[in-house]
């Protein structure tokens, strides 16, 4: 397989699952992905950003994110976000600093 055909089924294959994330399971929480898998939409949304920034493309946070979740961020929360019970908030933090923080410090 050559590099452009590769590229183009990693991005499809993001395309479907940012897809599947926001309009076929928008009810999975991100604490409950972070918790379980170490990653997030947020985390998708920052990943699109950094490779943005490798190709020489600023992009802040909200930019990154909106692009990711097609609406502003404080829209997506309203209409799908949850609160998220003590439980699932300590292990967030756990998720996030061995995932997010790790990463951030390597």
């Amino acid at each position: 397989m050559d590099d452009q055909t590769r590229t183009e089924i990693e991005a499809a294959a993001f395309r479907a699952l940012r897809d599947h994330l926001l309009n076929r399971r928008p009810e999975v929480q991100n604490v409950d992905l972070m918790n379980l898998a170490g990653f997030c939409r947020n985390c998708l949304a920052r990943w699109y950003q950094e490779a943005a920034a490798e190709r020489g493309i600023e992009m802040t946070k909200d930019e990154a994110r909106a692009i990711y979740y097609g609406m502003p961020y404080d829209e997506w929360r309203a209409r799908h976000q949850t609160e998220a019970d003590d439980a699932k908030k300590a292990a967030f933090e756990v998720a996030f600093r061995d995932n997010v923080g790790a990463r951030d410090k390597g």
